[in-house]
């Protein structure tokens, strides 16, 4: 791409920097792997899920900071039961308990991804969350979709001066406006939204991925897709409409019984996911209808035109004495009618390719 050209699709799209890594159209899509409920218990697998998604080429390991009684009430009333789903007949609490992310392992967690060279950031579900990974010096700040109609969360998240990224599955429009401008109220400067669909698992069909385009232009933000379908070719997909960001749910193993783990990605899958997204990337570059690098040694194999019988000199040429084929050394094919009815100036032997200066 030229300076020029590059400048102008910079200034026409919006970017935010995470940690030193700007993401905006023109570079890469950032993916972030959310690490969620996967830890299933355990430090120590929280600490091996990190390791895995740096190996496997993610830019960000994502956290969730709650705890139970900061998420939802101790009651077992009907509101607070789930029916049906992956978590069908717990309550929230129940839920929530087991899920959550133990607060002192944060400083371990935060720690182990700098020592890796992984950007490592949270989704906060409270002020008090908030403050505990500001105490962490986290980068930025992810509001989950359940969380996109708690402005003042968002508000208090915004007064951070960090890099914001809002998901906005079950959130209309208006919604999504809302939390936008609450977080512009807060005084974030630095904004991105997935586009999301809350199923767990969620079908590519509900998806409706053109969405993306329309919030693009309809708030002007970078804009990305936390996915919750079960492979990579609706995350990929996302990149052709200009997706930034891709987020997908990681763990080491999906058959591990957590409450997570049946709908997210093993090692291998985020991998895979990493370099096709950024392959799809590199393969969009720009509106560019010049012959490629890779097309040069071919270029001498496409057709032309070439004498296929022996003329003598001042012979017209007629039109079984010339032929379109390959190799490409004579004339294009759209010279054909310039060439046939004119007179060749030599003697010209058959499978000669034809040329202007060859002809009266």
């Amino acid at each position: 791409m030229a300076p020029e050209q590059m400048k102008v699709t910079m200034s026409n799209n919006p970017s935010i920097e995470i940690a030193g890594r700007r993401i905006a159209v023109d570079v890469p899509p950032f993916v972030i792997a959310e690490l969620s409920a996967n830890h299933n218990g355990k430090l120590e697998t929280a600490l091996k899920i990190i390791e895995a998604a740096k190996v496997a080429g993610a830019d960000a390991i994502k956290l969730q900071t709650y705890r139970p009684d900061t998420i939802t009430l101790d009651s077992d009333a009907a509101e607070f039961q789930i029916r049906g789903g992956l978590w069908d007949g717990r309550t929230l609490y129940e839920l929530y308990r087991e899920a959550h992310m133990p607060w002192e392992w944060h400083a371990p967690l935060f720690a182990r991804a700098q020592e890796l060279g992984i950007t490592i950031f949270s989704s906060p579900f409270d002020p008090t969350a908030v403050d505990l990974l500001e105490s962490l010096g986290a980068p930025a700040y992810k509001i989950a979709s359940f969380e996109a109609v708690d402005l003042p969360l968002i508000k208090y998240v915004a007064r951070t001066g960090k890099p914001m990224i809002i998901s906005t599955g079950m959130a209309d429009a208006e919604e999504i406006q809302e939390a936008i401008d609450a977080a512009r109220a807060g005084g974030c400067t630095q904004l991105a939204v997935l586009h999301c669909v809350s199923g767990y698992p969620a079908p590519a069909a509900d998806y409706n991925l053109r969405t993306m385009s329309d919030m693009m232009s309809r708030y002007g933000v970078v804009t990305g897709l936390s996915d919750h379908t079960l492979d990579n070719t609706t995350a990929i997909a996302s990149v052709a409409l200009g997706g930034c960001i891709i987020e997908k749910h990681f763990t080491l193993d999906r058959s591990g019984g957590g409450p997570d783990d049946s709908f997210s990605l093993e090692p291998n899958e985020l991998q895979a996911l990493c370099r096709g997204a950024r392959t799809a990337w590199s393969a969009l570059g720009q509106v560019d209808y010049g012959r490629k690098s890779s097309e040069q040694g071919n270029a001498q194999f496409r057709r032309s035109l070439y004498f296929v019988k022996p003329l003598r000199a001042g012979d017209v040429v007629t039109p079984d004495a010339v032929r379109s084929v390959r190799p490409g050394s004579g004339l294009p094919p759209k010279f054909l009618d310039r060439v046939i009815g004119r007179k060749v100036r030599n003697d010209t032997p058959m499978n000669t390719p034809v040329s202007l200066d060859q002809l009266l």
